[in-house]
């Protein structure tokens, strides 16, 4: 007999740990099943759902983009009925740089002046000039418009057309954003750089240092204090071009009093726990998102957004 579970995690970095713990807490207290997915069982996993032996209500993969295994976990479910928190086809779309960039200037989103160039393999020539170099400043930054997470391929000082010619040969299938580099301003204590989360809806803007990668949580006094209220407008606007459930994006504010996005859509949130890690995020944060997905989950299974469960099924 099958074994249902509302939600599934497929993960497997050793830092995911806090954060699993906290939203199988959060699943539980709402009376739904969390099953996880890590290195141990990812094989078992799928020959059980090829076998009609195992299904899952909803599911969230933090580790299909690093390793085959979990791939195919992802590949497997996509043949169910399983609800995907950030569906594949939407986390394609949103982590391609280069469509963000444009698909935010259409929407009116204040983004850095930046340059896309075409994969190395695709034309080998920098189609750059003088006064488009000179239009960037010095120094400028480098990205790979599809190779994603933790700064992967990211050149942040930037000084010479040369510097632009090594870095699109280390990813050559991709295209390359070059980007003017954003200066924020301060605000007392604080520069105004953002890292803003977005889980079904609830916008969790925080304090972050690009440098230092230092969170703080933005109190309500300060959002009224400092006209941050624009974090989260700007926020659902970049939902509403990427369509993703749980994201987190980079926002700054310059001297020219505008709310510049950065870094456009992260679909894999780091979740380590500030209590535990110098950088990582706040606590009450990682909380609020963990109950934010439970309460959602709760609400699809009583309205039956859910794949259908049969009573014969076996709750574990």
């Amino acid at each position: 007999m099958a074994e249902y579970f509302h939600m599934a995690v497929a993960w497997d970095w050793e830092f995911d740990r806090e954060f699993i713990r906290i939203l199988e807490a959060q699943l539980h207290s709402h009376g739904l099943l969390f099953y996880s997915i890590s290195h141990h069982n990812t094989h078992e996993t799928v020959r059980r759902i090829q076998r009609g032996e195992l299904i899952f209500g909803c599911f969230l993969d933090r580790a299909g983009d690093f390793d085959d295994h979990f791939l195919v976990v992802s590949r497997t479910l996509r043949k169910t009925p399983a609800y995907f928190i950030n569906p594949p086809e939407a986390v394609v779309h949103a982590t391609d740089k280069a469509t963000m960039h444009l698909e935010f200037l259409t929407k009116g989103i204040d983004v850095p002046f930046s340059l896309i160039i075409s994969p190395f393999n695709k034309r080998r020539e920098v189609e750059l000039t003088l006064s488009d170099l000179a239009r960037l400043g010095r120094p400028f930054i480098i990205k790979p418009a599809n190779t994603t997470g933790g700064g992967i391929g990211v050149i942040t000082g930037a000084e010479s057309l040369k510097d632009v010619i090594e870095s699109r040969q280390h990813h050559k299938n991709d295209k390359y954003l070059l980007q003017e580099k954003i200066c924020p301003i301060d605000m007392d204590a604080h520069k105004a750089w953002f890292r803003v989360f977005y889980i079904y809806g609830l916008i969790i803007p925080c304090w972050w240092d690009d440098e230092t990668h230092r969170y703080g949580l933005i109190s309500p006094a300060e959002r009224n204090n400092f006209g941050l209220l624009s974090l989260s407008a700007v926020t659902r606007k970049i939902h509403d071009v990427c369509k993703l459930d749980f994201f987190s994006t980079e926002i700054a504010f310059t001297k020219e009093k505008k709310f510049v996005v950065v870094d456009y859509v992260n679909d894999i949130c780091d979740m380590r726990l500030q209590s535990r890690h110098f950088d990582g995020v706040p606590d009450q944060a990682v909380l609020e998102i963990c109950r934010r997905i439970a309460h959602r989950i709760k609400s699809m299974e009583r309205t039956g957004s859910l794949p259908h469960v049969s009573p014969a099924l076996r709750h574990p």
